[in-house]
């Protein structure tokens, strides 16, 4: 299946009690928003996003039971590529740059950019 379009912000809300709860009921993602009085309207987007191909709808239940086509993962790094492209003409080191002069990093998560830095080095030593 080809890339699913990009989720707006109403519906990565949607994606993320999907990626936490696992596959669930629109009741069950109504409540867990604490949305639970707008159940058409977490309904009407659930079936936008079965349209764009960003969620699964298994309809052999009486109540329909919905999950994310896409790891959270895999969506992350799609939404980063997009905006890699299009505003840092693919440079990944300004989009770093950018991110860490907009919000700190904690000292674990600087750690974890090293060692990935640290490791991408040693991936480009071993290809080269």
């Amino acid at each position: 299946m080809a890339d699913p379009k990009k989720p707006t912000e109403a519906e990565l809300g949607i994606l993320r009690v999907l990626w936490a709860r696992g596959p669930s009921t629109v009741r069950d993602v109504a409540e867990t928003m604490g949305r639970g009085g707008a159940y058409t309207t977490i309904l009407k987007l659930m079936q936008i996003m079965t349209e764009k191909g960003l969620i699964i709808r298994d309809d052999a239940l009486r109540a329909h039971v919905y999950a994310a086509a896409y790891s959270e993962d895999h969506t992350q790094r799609q939404l980063v590529r997009d905006l890699l492209d299009r505003l840092f003409d693919g440079s990944a080191a300004q989009l770093v740059m950018q991110a860490l002069a907009a919000r700190p990093a904690s000292e674990d998560e600087l750690h974890a950019i090293r060692r990935m830095v640290a490791g991408a080095s040693s991936k480009k030593r071993l290809e080269g």
